[in-house]
């Protein structure tokens, strides 16, 4: 008799139900898997069997066929185990009904006991939206899979729990309140805060308006200029993530495995910092089954490249269809896998190859052409999906011995960009997207009309600097993103001019 259990495998950071089918057969004692495995779930063989044994109950004298279904879909991971051995065990005649309706995911060790697996969360919003109504997991992964509304999970320890749910000791459900884990954590202290960073008022502001957006940041200046010490206080002013969206970030950091059973939702927008020996595959993802890349581990937050220019041109070059989509599609011979991308481009970098061109107390010693050579990395189209390039010069003797003034605050700087951030996510509400940085040509034009003095001065602007299309549109997102921390309706033209101000210094 062929019995069936239910479990997930998962595609990008979605998931497909799978039905585990077992049958044995007159033959010698072996363990075939069928149905595209890679070698993690062909392991599953010595594990379900000694699992099996471990915990108590007999295995099969003759040859065990299991197929996973629908067979023409790859399948890798250790979630496999618990669902074989559960088919197994109904083969067997153990008391587990057949029930389309309830789910198993989970990787056996060989005495029987569950231990945690990676993507749960998406493998689970699978199970739910195929129908099924119950599943089980491991312990550890109970809180992450209960973040899912609407269908009952079991936490398990041991193989035998599962068994003696259905027969004599049932399991607790787990449930969480997710107002515990999803919090706004504007209070929240960070150990680099714009308080502490003297001057460079204009950079601040334009960090400003591009947390307040979601827009993308090139900042340029001789060394020790303070560019680093803001980008990283730029994780100190972004807004709190929305429920959808660290839901969507969750998922992502779990097929990854960097989730911690004790902190199942991602409440922090993301701050990622690349090295420039960084691969392509590295930035952008890869592998013979695609996995997420830096640029999908910085999804709704920051990726930041520090010393920018010094990034392979090739590498740079991959960043330009993620930065126009928000999206990455990564396609090998067997697969290809789409992941979110919709993050933040923060770059810093030196104005030459010995970082003084420029500098007030510092002459460059910098040949034209290594000039050319060194700003030649960042290509054309590239500078052209940044929206804010900001000059930062070296501080002046008096700003460094202002040591007791303090600025602003990052708390202050972050309440206007919560609040412009509000006015964006109303705006927007039926539109599916959350900043002015995601808008597209048609939403452009519906949200960010001009009247008639400003669209005579942005004629004149796109003639003069030759705007592209591109460049059009997203000075206009820009100043969009201005009017709102104003707090104004209308785009004006004086958050015209801020704007193309920031677009200039990329264009000269």
């Amino acid at each position: 008799m062929v019995t069936k259990s239910i479990t997930a495998a998962t595609i990008g950071i979605n998931s497909r139900k799978i039905e585990v089918e077992v049958d044995v057969v007159n033959s010698l004692p072996n363990i075939s898997i069928v149905g595209l495995p890679d070698s993690a779930v062909n392991e599953a063989r010595e594990r379900v069997r000694s699992a099996i044994k471990n915990s108590g109950f007999s295995f099969p004298t003759g040859r065990v066929i299991v197929n996973l279904a629908p067979a023409d879909l790859r399948k890798e991971g250790t979630n496999f185990d618990l669902p074989i051995a559960v088919g197994i065990l109904k083969e067997q005649g153990v008391a587990i009904p057949e029930d389309s309706s309830i789910g198993f995911l989970g990787e056996l060790s060989l005495d029987g006991s569950l231990r945690k697996v990676a993507g749960v969360l998406p493998l689970v919003c699978g199970l739910k939206e195929a129908g099924v109504k119950s599943v089980f997991v491991p312990v550890e992964n109970a809180k992450e899979a209960a973040l899912v509304q609407g269908i009952d999970v079991y936490g398990v320890q041991h193989l035998g729990d599962v068994v003696n749910h259905f027969t004599d000791t049932p399991v607790n459900k787990t449930s969480i309140n997710i107002d515990e884990y999803f919090i706004d954590n504007i209070n929240t202290d960070f150990t680099f805060d714009f308080k502490d960073v003297k001057g460079q008022q204009k950079a601040k502001r334009a960090l400003e308006i591009a947390a307040a957006g979601g827009h993308n940041v090139l900042m340029s200046g001789p060394p020790g200029s303070g560019k680093t010490l803001m980008a990283k206080c730029l994780a100190s002013i972004l807004p709190p993530l929305e429920l959808e969206e660290a839901l969507e970030l969750t998922k992502i950091y779990s097929i990854c495995g960097l989730l911690s059973p004790n902190e199942p939702l991602v409440t922090q927008r993301p701050y990622r910092t690349v090295h420039h020996t960084a691969s392509q595959n590295g930035i952008i993802g890869g592998g013979t089954t695609p996995k997420p890349g830096e640029i999908t581990l910085a999804h709704r937050g920051v990726l930041f490249l520090d010393e920018m220019a010094e990034f392979p041109r090739q590498v740079l070059e991959v960043l330009r269809q993620p930065l126009e989509d928000g999206e990455v599609v990564i396609s090998r011979a067997k697969s290809s896998i789409k992941y979110p991308a919709k993050f933040m481009l923060v770059g810093a970098m030196n104005p030459c190859p010995c970082g003084f061109l420029g500098d007030r107390e510092k002459q460059c010693t910098c040949t034209e052409y290594q000039i050319q050579k060194y700003r030649s990395r960042l290509s054309g189209p590239l500078l052209d999906r940044i929206d804010l390039t900001i000059n930062v010069p070296r501080l002046s003797p008096s700003e460094l011995a202002g040591i007791n003034s303090e600025a602003e605050s990052s708390a202050k700087i972050r309440e206007r960009v919560i609040k412009a951030r509000k006015i964006q996510a109303e705006r927007y509400r039926d539109e599916g997207i959350f900043t002015n940085s995601e808008l597209n040509n048609k939403q452009i034009k519906e949200y960010c009309t001009l009247d008639k003095e400003s669209s005579v001065f942005m004629k004149t602007a796109a003639e003069k600097y030759q705007l592209s299309g591109r460049k059009y549109g997203r000075v206009l997102k820009l100043a969009r993103t201005i009017a709102d921390l104003s707090g104004d309706i209308n785009i004006s033209l004086e958050h015209l001019t801020n704007a193309l101000q920031y677009r200039l210094d990329i264009m000269m």
